[in-house]
């Protein structure tokens, strides 16, 4: 499936929690709505998924978790805070980066029109 097609499915879900919800709950909370949302799709999913990591010589087997990836290609990163700040951007990207996906959809669920509070982003090749 074409990677545009999965970002809209993936944001029309977070729509619909978001409008069922409302701002003000806890990440987990979005994230389990989230997750269940996108799983009545065709889509794949996991949630909370262990990635390794390898710096020098030294291996993690749990480097760094992904709240939600969907299709193996695009990270979402569930975030309720005051506005998606450039830390959460550059976190994102290195998600990215290391993970080797080709998307990454930042939505910050702590909005009122849930459209102000996604971020779509791209790795730098």
């Amino acid at each position: 499936m074409e990677i545009n097609k999965i970002t809209e499915i993936i944001i029309g879900c977070a729509i619909e929690v978001h409008k069922q919800l409302g701002p003000g709950l806890l990440e987990s909370t979005y994230e389990a709505c989230l997750y269940y949302e996108i799983s009545k799709t065709s889509l794949t999913i996991q949630q909370q998924v262990a990635m390794p990591l390898v710096y020098k010589e030294v291996h993690l087997e749990h480097g760094y978790r992904l709240d939600l990836l969907v299709e193996n290609c695009v990270v979402v990163e569930i975030k309720m805070v005051e506005a998606i700040a450039d830390v959460h951007v550059a976190q994102t990207l290195t998600y990215l980066k290391l993970s080797g996906a080709k998307v990454g959809l930042i939505i910050n669920f702590n909005v009122l029109k849930l459209t102000t509070g996604i971020k779509r982003l791209i790795p730098r090749t």
